[in-house]
C-alpha cells in the first residue's frame, strides 16, 4: 500500500514535510507531482515548491535524477521499501493548493503528494499524527483510525480518489447535518463572533436536499458523507468541487450574522457558490468528459464540453435556490439578467464560440488580460444561457433540461459522456432532433434567441439604457487618488475609434477635467466630436472623442415576470421555476 505520513515541518516558513512510502518498488521507479488539479484547467507548475527531496531503501541512500519538471527516478535495488522525504512550500489561500502558516493548514493532494507511477490504482493512506495542540482535521477521506480530533490515518482506493480528498486542519466552526439521510458537514476556519452558523446550515440543507433530489427520485447520493471546507478570509471568492467534498473561499463579511434577517446579494452569491460545487458532485465529478477519463496529471486535459459541466452547473446553481425557497422569483430573474447582460457586454461572443472556449480554457480562461472580452467568451456564463435556451426550448414541447440531466446520468451510470450523448439525451426527451439548435448555440457565435424564448414563459424583456462606460467601449477603474484609469478597450467602440488604448488615464473633456466617467457624461452631446485629454507613458495626448447615438447593445437587460400573464405561460413559468 503506498503512504504518505504529512508533517508540519516549520509553519512560519510555511513548510509541510511529506514522507512517501513505496513498498516492493520497481528498479526505475518513477514518481512525478501534478502540474494541474482537475476542475481548475490551468497547468500550474505544482512542483516549483517542492525542494530537499531524497530517498532511502533502509539506511541506505537511493540516487534520485530528475526526468523533467515535476518527475523523479528512484535507482532501487531489491524489494525493501523505498522512502521519500521532501518538503513542500504552501502559502497560497487559493482552494487549489495548499497552504499554511501557524493557524491554519489546508492542501489537495495534487500538491503534496507525488504519483508513484505504475501503482495508481493501489490504495493510498494518509497519516496526521502530529499537529499543534487543539487543531482538528476535515476531509470526506475514509477514516481507518483516528482519534476524536481526527488526527491518524485515513485510506483511499487509488491514486485518483486519494488526491480527490483535500484536507482542512486546525481550530474551525463546525456544524453538521443531514440531507436525504446522508451525513454532511460544514467546516469554516476564520469566522467572526457574530458569524450565524445555524441560518448557514439551514440554507446549505435546504440545497443540498434540492439537489439531491434534482438528481434522484428514490436512490441515494453517490457518497456516504460529504464535507464543506470554508476559508473565511478577508477578501476573496471561489470553490473547487471534489468527488464527496468542496474547498470554498469567501469574505467573512458575506456570511449570515447573527441578528440579521435580510438576505444580502454577497449571502446569495455565497449560497449559489455552495449550490454550484454540490452540483458538480454529479455534473462532472462523475458525469465527467471521457477526455477525462482517466486524468492525465502531467499535462492538460483538453475537452470541447466545458460548456456543459460548468456552463450547465451555473444555469443551476441558482435556479436550486429559488427551487430550495432561498430566493424569490424576481431575485433569480434579476440573477439571469445579470448573466445576460455579461455575455451581451463582451465582443468576444461573436469571436469565439463556446466549444472553442472550453478548449482553450487552459491558454485563456485563466490568463486574462486587456484584450479578453474582445477575444473570448466564458463557458460558464455562455454555457449557461445555452442551458437556459435548451431549457426553455424542451418545456415549450415535450420534456426538460432537468429530465435530459437526469438522462445522461443513467445513460451512463454516471460516468463519462461525449456530446453525441447529449445530443441524444436532448432527442429522446424532446420527442425531436435539436442537433441544428445545439450545433448553432455551441459551435456558432450568433447570439442565442432568448428574447421570443422567455416571452413564452410570460418573462419581459427590458432593455436599459447604457452607462458611459457601455456607450464608449470601455471599462475603467476609478478612485480619487489614480482618477479615471483604462482598463480594457471593448471591440468596435467609440473609444477603440478615438485611439483610446488600456492604461491611459482620462483627464478632460472639451477643457472640463473629469474624475468620473459619468462625469463627461454631461460634457459631451451624442453624435458631436469632444476634445478627449489623456496621459499615456508621461505623454498627454488630445484625442476627437464621438459619443455614439445608440449603444443599446451595450447596455443591460432586465427580466420581470409579465403582470398579467397568458395562463399558459404562467403554467410554463411555474414549472420551470419548481422543477
Amino acid at each position: 500500500m503506498i503512504s504518505y505520513r504529512i508533517d508540519i515541518a516549520d509553519a512560519h516558513a510555511h513548510l509541510f514535510r511529506v514522507t512517501l512510502t513505496v513498498p516492493a518498488p520497481s528498479t526505475q521507479q518513477r514518481l512525478s507531482l501534478p502540474v494541474w488539479i482537475p476542475g481548475s484547467y490551468l497547468v500550474r507548475e505544482f512542483a516549483r515548491h517542492l525542494s530537499a527531496i531524497e530517498a532511502k531503501q533502509g539506511t541506505h541512500a537511493v540516487p534520485l535524477t530528475q526526468i523533467d519538471k515535476s518527475t523523479w527516478q528512484a535507482e532501487t535495488s531489491g524489494r525493501s521499501p523505498l522512502v521519500v522525504s521532501y518538503l513542500v512550500y504552501a502559502f497560497d489561500t487559493s482552494v487549489r493548493t495548499a497552504f499554511l502558516d501557524a493557524r491554519r493548514a489546508f492542501f489537495n493532494g495534487t500538491s503534496l503528494c507525488l504519483q508513484v507511477e505504475g501503482r495508481e490504482d493501489e490504495p493510498h493512506r494518509m497519516e496526521l499524527k502530529t499537529l499543534p495542540r487543539g487543531w482538528q482535521v476535515a476531509t470526506a477521506m475514509p477514516a481507518v483510525k483516528v482519534d476524536a480530533a481526527g488526527k491518524g490515518v485515513y485510506e483511499a482506493a487509488s491514486y485518483d480518489e486519494f488526491v480527490d480528498h483535500p484536507v482542512e486542519i486546525g481550530t474551525f466552526w463546525r456544524g453538521r447535518f443531514k440531507a436525504q439521510g446522508v451525513p454532511h458537514e460544514f467546516v469554516i476556519a476564520g469566522v467572526l463572533p457574530d458569524f450565524d452558523g445555524e441560518r448557514l446550515i439551514a440554507d446549505a440543507q435546504r440545497i443540498c436536499e434540492a439537489a439531491i433530489s434534482f438528481w434522484h427520485e428514490k436512490d441515494k447520493p453517490p457518497f456516504e458523507r460529504y464535507v464543506f471546507m470554508l476559508n473565511a478570509a478577508d477578501d476573496g471568492y471561489g470553490g473547487l468541487e471534489h468527488r464527496a467534498s468542496t474547498a470554498l473561499i469567501a469574505a467573512r463579511r458575506d456570511l449570515p450574522q447573527k441578528g440579521k434577517s435580510e438576505t444580502s446579494d454577497a449571502y446569495v452569491t455565497l449560497l449559489g457558490l455552495i449550490s454550484h460545487e454540490y452540483f458538480h458532485t454529479w455534473n462532472v465529478k462523475r458525469l465527467k468528459p471521457r477526455e477525462f477519463e482517466p486524468y492525465d496529471y502531467t499535462r492538460e486535459n483538453y475537452t470541447q464540453l466545458l460548456w456543459f459541466f460548468e456552463g450547465f452547473t451555473s444555469y443551476y446553481d441558482d435556479l436550486l435556490l429559488l427551487r430550495a425557497k432561498l430566493i424569490d422569483e424576481a431575485r433569480y430573474l434579476k440573477l439571469v439578467s445579470k448573466t445576460i447582460s455579461g455575455v451581451l457586454g463582451l465582443p468576444g461572443r461573436k469571436v469565439q464560440s463556446v466549444a472553442q472556449a472550453s478548449f482553450d480554457a487552459w491558454v485563456k480562461y485563466y490568463r486574462t488580460d486587456e484584450n479578453t472580452p474582445n477575444a473570448t467568451i466564458s463557458y460558464y456564463t455562455k454555457g449557461a444561457l445555452v442551458a437556459l435556451a435548451l431549457d426553455l426550448t424542451l418545456r415549450s414541447g415535450k420534456g426538460s433540461l432537468d429530465d435530459v440531466m437526469r438522462n445522461l446520468w443513467a445513460r451512463s451510470g454516471g460516468g463519462p459522456i461525449i456530446e453525441a450523448d447529449i445530443r441524444a439525451a436532448l432527442r429522446e426527451v424532446g420527442g425531436r432532433s435539436l442537433d441544428d439548435k445545439l450545433t448553432a448555440w455551441v459551435h456558432g457565435t450568433d447570439d442565442l434567441p432568448l428574447v421570443p424564448l422567455l416571452e413564452r414563459f410570460g418573462v419581459q424583456w427590458q432593455a436599459q439604457a447604457p452607462t458611459m462606460a457601455q456607450r464608449l467601449g470601455v471599462r475603467v477603474s476609478e478612485s480619487p487618488l489614480t482618477g479615471v484609469k483604462v482598463s480594457h478597450v471593448l471591440r468596435g467602440g467609440a473609444a477603440e475609434r478615438a485611439g483610446v488604448s488600456t492604461g491611459d488615464e482620462l483627464l478632460a473633456v472639451d477643457g472640463w477635467r473629469i474624475r468620473r466617467l459619468d462625469d463627461a457624461q454631461r460634457l459631451m452631446k451624442p453624435g458631436t466630436p469632444a476634445a478627449l485629454l489623456l496621459a499615456r507613458d508621461q505623454r498627454v495626448l488630445t484625442l476627437p472623442l464621438t459619443w455614439p447615438k445608440d449603444g443599446a447593445e451595450r447596455g443591460t437587460v432586465a427580466l420581470a415576470p409579465n403582470a398579467k400573464p397568458l395562463q399558459a405561460a404562467a403554467a410554463l413559468r411555474k414549472a420551470w421555476f419548481s422543477g
